[in-house]
């Protein structure tokens, strides 16, 4: 691998995380300019509809009167080649003159998937593909997640004592984790296209599930699992923003037309194939695609009690688990995950210890579930 290219590309991947928060449902890409080993020009897609990456750094270089005439343009997803809310990337290098593209990895996206690159070598561009593709496909794992599985990726965040306690015997969870570790978790909430929760936490602690001690411009979606629509209308969570609520049920909550809010509160019938009459569990699977399908959800952000957490984990719906460990003991109360007692140890490992690092006086340790091939 050309090191030059990596140093680089790591400059583009920069610029891509700066729209990390705003994206959404677009993929997060940055874009570097250099000719020469100079930088001339950078830029990143900040949101939907807006300029993508390729043609702010063009933008960019033109407001600084720097032709890009043989110039290498390095960028974290393939450029578009279609005509959308913007125009397609791929025509815009070609116009500005550059002679090569590097790109960190391929779009999966079919209205893209392959044509952006081909579009810039008929043009005689030289294409380069796979330059650091395992940090870019970190950075845009929900986008890529949704194009390729049809499925938000799926991210469970948890906040535990050391001997692995999330509540007190009476409830009480408030707080066991220090200040820095709930702001880095509002962080991971504000990159989030959805947060979801199920009904249980939401009755014990009426959250508002929205991004607070971090500056964005955009609130994520709020999902409820409710599955009996239990839901109060008075919840903290429904009087601003868009939420959705996940049930079995044959009709709506009866208060939803009254509602001051009920323009933004959206209810989604998710009920297993087998349960009748409103029995039975929500299909959280079901739930997963209706997100991708209908609210273009890449990444979604799971807050949950050990109840709705285990169920995602037996249903092998969890990608990430983010975990929170406080440096305290406190000997009994609720766990992280209710799961079925094992009889005997699998000999294949299900996950891997991603990143591990200090959050002020708590420990912050990120699980990927492993890839079965």
């Amino acid at each position: 691998m050309n090191t030059t290219d990596e140093m680089f590309m790591h400059m583009a991947l920069n610029e891509a995380e700066k729209g990390a928060y705003t994206t959404t449902p677009n993929p997060r890409v940055g874009c570097v300019m250099v000719r020469n080993n100079q930088v001339l020009s950078t830029g990143f897609h900040a949101q939907a509809g807006h300029a993508h990456a390729e043609v702010k750094a063009i933008e960019n270089a033109r407001s600084k009167k720097i032709a890009l005439s043989g110039a290498t343009a390095y960028v974290t997803l393939e450029p578009c080649s279609h005509h959308g809310r913007t125009g397609p990337c791929a025509e815009a290098l070609i116009r500005c003159g550059v002679t090569r593209v590097v790109v960190a990895i391929k779009d999966p996206n079919p209205l893209v998937s392959g044509r952006g690159i081909a579009l810039l070598e008929s043009a005689g561009i030289e294409v380069t593909t796979g330059v650091l593709e395992e940090r870019a496909r970190w950075i845009n794992r929900g986008f890529l997640s949704r194009m390729e599985r049809g499925r938000p990726w799926v991210r469970l965040k948890v906040a535990s004592s050391a001997d692995g306690i999330t509540a007190l015997p009476s409830g009480v969870s408030q707080w066991i984790t220090g200040p820095q570790a709930r702001q880095d978790g509002h962080r991971l909430r504000a990159q989030a296209c959805a947060v979801l929760s199920g009904i249980g936490t939401i009755k014990a602690d009426n959250p508002r599930l929205n991004v607070r001690d971090i500056e964005t411009t955009r609130q994520p979606i709020k999902v409820v699992v409710d599955s009996k629509l239990e839901i109060s209308p008075a919840a903290l969570l429904l009087q601003e923003g868009t939420t959705w609520i996940a049930h079995t049920q044959d009709l709506p909550p009866a208060w939803l037309d009254q509602h001051p809010n009920k323009a933004n509160i959206h209810c989604v019938q998710v009920r297993a194939d087998q349960a009748d009459n409103g029995d039975g569990k929500t299909d959280l699977a079901k739930l997963l695609k209706h997100l991708a399908d209908h609210c273009q959800v890449n990444e979604l952000h799971l807050e949950a009690g050990f109840g709705l957490n285990g169920s995602f984990l037996q249903t092998g719906l969890v990608d990430e688990i983010v975990q929170y460990i406080a440096p305290r003991f406190l000997g009994s109360g609720a766990g992280l995950f209710r799961l079925p007692e094992q009889t005997e140890l699998p000999d294949a490992l299900d996950w891997s210890l991603h990143t591990i690092e200090h959050v002020g006086t708590d420990a912050k340790l990120v699980w990927i579930k492993q890839i079965r091939k």
